[in-house]
């Protein structure tokens, strides 16, 4: 797990130029990676590459980046693991392929060298890379199928291209434009974040998870290698006495590989199924006396630290807890702060939990992110379709829904009102139920905040809608909805962020192009039953006290907080707010986009 960062100039530059820029970018990466840093340059100055490195496997200098394949005709700056990297080597050895390491970085110059931008398609694992060829002159930057890790890029007028793996690092160098871009800041209003491949500064752009770049003389190619797709269609349809094992196994199989690892490897244990799960399949899978970490909070409904304990206590783990009140959160408020990339409504769990196991001494935790989105354990499984059904059958001709739902969008009392009014200004579906569902703000209201930023906003913007679904069964459009915007756009990159902010190597088992695919075999009225049936059936061991709790999720007690202590820090921004009585996640959300803009 790393920092990466590069630039290519079409005509060429001064190396020692390149050498200095390439310095400023690992430079504003090195939280990533704390055990070495490294540059790379080529004589003429077309091509230049830096990486910071938290080492994980092979811990040797012999993991160095940037590194060099082939007689220098390779060079590579990667950030991520490939699990699978042992089954690889094998097979390349047994081609003649001789290795100079134990990393996966060597297996996977390899790999390129074999099977060129097909390579990603034998990669198991999260990355974000780019290889330099420098006999063809070309550059290949890939991200891996579910977006893990991050990619960020711009290219200018000159063709000259430019990557990082955070944002900041990017706007830090002066190396992109700092023109806001709108289309960015309402899509963050509307959902609560930045959705690629779409970044806040106008030009720079989030490499969409799946794809492809190839750079070459200043002309640039983008290309999709995978999409989420759930198939029902097989010849004979799985049933339940199927689906069970097959399941258990390839979850088996995902734990397996994700403690692949040179260093201990840790599980961040909440009172939830997901993550007990983890556990219990690392106990099952045969390793024994791992490390646990749970944060308590000051709120007994949302506290769930007890119940993490018995289950340490049942699993056998070495578990640590700590225990955060609204003043010890208010004190690392400021450091959460400045660790952040993008704006986003959330991300502070993870980065207390990961500061928390890093001070412990951890280099690597899974976390159960990824479960309620494939096994069906959000509201949203059984509201989408609700309002999906309700906007259906009270929908009118389109012109009578627009003016309807306009009223209610602009006029209404409540922020469920205005969102409401929204979706009947859309085309009745699942993808306008999800969008009113989990909106922060509505469209309308979105416009008006990102007026108060960007002035000129042109009287035709529109937020961001996304590519369609692929998904034919409500459920599973749901499923993937979640996995290719809230998840995607939200959730993993706040927990890369913020648990990269200290040097800590972030794992979702749950977020595994294998066992999705695998998975995506089961139809969703099996899949996807309430409770997380499907997964429960698949790991019996997880305890019944844990099964039969009411879902309350990872989340801190924000509004009382803010209610309690934390209220001036965003007594500020209620006089942008175009309606009275804001909830604490709206107030939030324009707190964290001032923030951002004014640089802190």
């Amino acid at each position: 797990m790393c920092g990466i960062a590069g630039i290519f100039n079409s005509s060429g530059a001064e190396r020692e130029g390149v050498v200095s820029e390439l310095q400023a970018l690992a430079a504003a990466l090195k939280h990533r990676g704390p055990d070495d840093r490294g540059t790379w340059a080529s004589p003429d100055g077309i091509a230049g590459l830096a990486h910071v490195r938290l080492s994980i496997l092979d811990l040797s200098p012999a993991g160095h980046q940037p590194m060099a394949f082939c007689e220098g005709r390779y060079t590579i700056s990667f950030n991520g693991e490939i699990y699978n990297f042992r089954e690889l080597r094998a097979e390349l050895e047994q081609q003649g392929v001789q290795f100079k390491t134990g990393t996966d970085t060597e297996v996977l110059l390899a790999m390129y060298q074999r099977d060129g931008v097909h390579c990603v398609q034998h990669l198991r694992g999260m990355f974000a890379f780019c290889i330099w060829d420098q006999q063809e002159q070309r550059a290949f930057l890939a991200r891996d199928p579910l977006g893990i890790k991050p990619l960020y890029y711009s290219m200018k007028g000159d063709g000259s291209l430019v990557f990082a793996s955070e944002l900041k690092a990017l706007r830090r160098s002066g190396l992109v434009g700092t023109e806001i871009d709108a289309t960015a800041v309402m899509a963050y209003f509307e959902t609560g974040s930045v959705p690629e491949p779409l970044t806040l500064l106008k030009g720079t752009f989030c490499l969409r998870a799946g794809h492809w770049l190839q750079w070459s003389q200043g002309t640039l190619q983008e290309h999709c290698y995978w999409q989420i797709q759930f198939d029902e269609r097989g010849e004979s349809p799985m049933d339940h006495q199927q689906a069970v094992p097959l399941v258990r196994e390839a979850l088996m199989d995902s734990i397996r590989h994700h403690f692949v690892s040179d260093v201990p490897v840790g599980i961040f244990l909440s009172g939830g199924i997901d993550s007990t799960a983890l556990v219990a399949m690392a106990v099952e899978a045969g390793y024994r006396g791992f490390r646990t970490f749970s944060i308590g909070v000051d709120d007994a409904e949302l506290d769930e630290s007890s119940v993490a304990r018995e289950t340490a206590a049942h699993f056998k783990t070495e578990h640590h807890e700590l225990l955060l009140s609204g003043h010890t959160a208010e004190e690392s408020f400021a450091e959460y702060l400045q660790c952040g990339d993008q704006p986003s409504i959330d991300g502070f769990n993870t980065y207390t939990v990961s500061r928390f196991a890093r001070n412990a001494g951890m280099k690597v935790v899974l976390s159960g992110l990824g479960g309620d989105e494939l096994f069906g354990g959000y509201p949203s499984f059984s509201a989408v379709p609700r309002l999906a059904r309700w906007h259906r059958r009270f929908h009118l001709a389109a012109p009578l829904d627009a003016m309807v739902g306009g009223a209610m969008e602009k006029w209404g009392m409540t922020t469920r009102v205005r969102r409401l009014g929204s979706m009947l200004r859309r085309p009745p579906g699942i993808l306008s139920a999800y969008r009113s569902f989990r909106g922060v703000f509505s469209p309308h209201t979105a416009r008006l905040l990102t007026k108060n930023y960007v002035p000129d906003l042109p009287a035709d913007s529109q937020g961001f809608g996304g590519d369609p679904c692929r998904a034919q069964n409500e459920l599973d459009e749901v499923s993937e909805l979640e996995l290719s915007r809230y998840m995607r756009n939200q959730l993993l990159k706040d927990s890369d962020v913020m648990s990269m902010a200290h040097g800590l190597e972030l794992r979702v088992p749950f977020v595994d192009r294998t066992l999705l695919e695998s998975v995506a075999r089961v139809p969703a009225s099996l899949r996807l039953r309430s409770g997380k049936a499907m997964l429960l059936e698949a790991v019996p061991e997880v305890p019944g006290r844990i099964s039969n709790a009411r879902k309350r999720g990872f989340s801190f007690p924000f509004e009382k907080w803010l209610q309690a202590s934390w209220g001036r820090e965003f007594a500020a921004v209620r006089q942008h707010m175009p309606f009275p009585n804001p909830s604490w996640y709206q107030l939030w959300s324009v707190f964290m986009l001032e923030r951002w803009l004014k640089g802190d």
